[in-house]
């Protein structure tokens, strides 16, 4: 069986491939005004700061579930994934069913990412 530790992080990466799918296809359906953060929202140097930050978070969670010490890697990994499931509940729905798709794909990784930490005994 695998280290728990690498299941988190390859978790993680899979979550972080579902977004940048999800963009790629929103790009390719031409779901996407450039500029605008949605239809009546245009994007500010502050507003795609705060996009980025966000979209680091699964990046951040695949090195922290390496190198983080038993107890704050598994806690880490609950509470981060616990937060972004209602983040994402929250952006539903998209334009496309690909996309309201894809963020259920990345709920099922979020949950497996919370029930594998919570498992995780050492």
């Amino acid at each position: 069986m695998l280290e728990t530790r690498i299941v988190l992080s390859g978790l993680w990466v899979a979550t972080m491939l579902t977004y940048l799918w999800g963009d790629v296809l929103r790009i390719l359906a031409g779901h996407v005004t450039p500029g605008m953060l949605n239809e009546k929202t245009p994007g500010t140097e502050k507003i795609w700061l705060i996009v980025a930050a966000i979209m680091l978070v699964p990046i951040f969670m695949i090195v922290l579930s390496l190198i983080l010490p038993y107890p704050a890697a598994r806690w880490t990994n609950i509470i981060v994934a616990g937060i972004v499931i209602p983040f994402n509940i929250i952006s539903l729905p998209y334009k496309g069913a690909y996309d309201n798709f894809l963020i259920g794909v990345s709920f099922i990784f979020n949950v497996l990412v919370i029930w594998y930490a919570w498992r995780w005994v050492v």
